[in-house]
């Protein structure tokens, strides 16, 4: 081959989107937010049902430009989880939604990824909030998957909990450490989306510190791409189950449709 032909094929090869290969980890293995959209800001009066990610990202009516509470952390040991809660799920980076201080605030991490061509979407998210207060008010996240292309938009995965004083606001993926946060251990996602190849998904996440300021919420997320990375951990058969058969059926009324 020629030089010009070499030359030639390295361009078309740089042009080729990112997804023509398999989708993986979402940039954090570079040390960095590259791909994402972070955003903070404090969340005033807000409660926990209003909260939304995109009120905290650029734009949004909570966002304080320059304002950066989440960070990309690297392998040690969370805090306030008596010891028991890696930072990293897998390689050598997660990225932590909110910073591990108290005081009010949020922060929401987001990435949109279009003409997703692979079977399946895998990540993982661990949480630590510090319990206090009720429900509409204690330390909380959320964390959605969408999807995002018209005509069929839906959301396969929701995960929302609060550190609502007694755990009422937490379920059994739940510790409670000695120093009073609610913690889990790194939690693996898995969607088939076999049914929707070419769709546009959003993954999102917000963590907020307590409305009254004195306790402290953050999230870690890790691991989103087109398969599951090796550590040991494998999501859980029965929520498998769940979301093939939500998903069969979305993609029955589909194909209906499009009949």
């Amino acid at each position: 081959m020629n030089k010009t032909a070499i030359a030639l094929a390295l361009s078309a090869f740089a042009a080729t989107p990112a997804l023509a290969a398999s989708f993986v980890n979402g940039g954090f293995e570079d040390g960095t937010f590259n791909g994402w959209t972070e955003g903070s800001g404090y969340r005033a009066s807000e409660n926990n049902a209003a909260l939304q990610a995109s009120q905290f990202l650029p734009g949004g009516s909570l966002n304080q430009p320059g304002l950066t509470h989440s960070a990309i952390v690297g392998a040690g040991i969370a805090p306030n989880t008596d010891g028991n809660l890696q930072q990293v799920y897998s390689g050598s980076y997660s990225a932590r939604a909110e910073d591990t201080i108290y005081g009010g605030y949020a922060s929401a991490i987001t990435q949109t990824v279009a003409n997703y061509t692979d079977p399946s979407i895998f990540f993982a998210w661990a949480a630590v909030l510090q319990g206090a207060h009720g429900p509409s008010d204690a330390a909380t996240f959320k964390l959605t998957l969408t999807d995002d292309t018209p005509g069929n938009s839906f959301t396969p995965i929701v995960r929302e909990y609060n550190a609502a004083s007694g755990g009422s606001g937490v379920d059994a993926r739940f510790t409670l450490s000695s120093n009073g946060f609610y913690y889990t251990a790194w939690q693996v996602e898995q969607l088939d989306v076999s049914a929707f190849q070419g769709d546009t998904f959003t993954l999102s996440l917000l963590a907020a510190d307590c409305q009254p300021t004195g306790h402290a919420g953050y999230v870690y997320l890790d691991g989103f791409g087109a398969v599951n990375p090796p550590s040991g951990q494998v999501p859980e058969p029965a929520s498998l189950a769940l979301l093939g058969l939500g998903l069969a059926g979305l993609a029955a009324m589909r194909r209906r449709k499009n009949a």
